[in-house]
């Protein structure tokens, strides 16, 4: 069998001033602080003789390879990404960047950011653009219903609140 796979289809370029700042940081970090410490490993092991069996060696340079196709995404990727800046002209609807609150018919509240696909965290309470959530919400008001298709069935929510600020 192949090793053939789809291109898979771009994310939306659009990306919050702190998720911009978290990929810097974790380029510096591989490439100024991780990639020298394992290329010195790599060349101490280097010189211990047979590579075939030195674990170091080939661990090491495998670590090389993840890292700098890590580097390489990241490069490749802030050049193309677009920072929003500000809240758009209107802030009574849901927009790129909104904290939005929603409550289901049980009444329990959710509260969601939308942000790009590179900072999406569904932890931390950010759901990215493209995902069908963000996408039913966007352009929607408050109080506006909102239905979104999940594999468990339809579901409907209420907006209650939306925001640009944290808190």
């Amino acid at each position: 069998m192949g090793r053939y796979r789809p291109p898979r289809r771009r994310g939306s370029t659009y990306i919050t001033p702190e998720g911009e700042q978290t990929l810097r940081e974790e380029l510096h970090q591989l490439w100024k602080v991780e990639r020298p410490v394992v290329t010195s490993a790599v060349h101490e092991a280097a010189k211990n003789g047979d590579r075939s069996e030195n674990g170091d060696y080939i661990y090491g340079k495998r670590r090389l390879r993840e890292i700098d196709s890590r580097v390489r995404f990241l490069n490749k990727r802030l050049d193309e990404l677009e920072v929003v800046q500000r809240p758009p002209d209107n802030t009574g609807k849901i927009f790129f960047g909104a904290w939005v609150t929603l409550e289901d018919n049980a009444g329990e509240e959710q509260r969601w950011r939308i942000v790009g696909p590179d900072e999406f965290d569904l932890g931390a309470g950010k759901l990215s653009m493209d995902s069908p959530m963000a996408r039913s919400l966007l352009g929607k008001e408050l109080d506006d219903e909102v239905r979104v298709r999940s594999p468990s069935g339809e579901q409907v929510y209420y907006v209650t609140a939306i925001s640009y600020s944290a808190g």
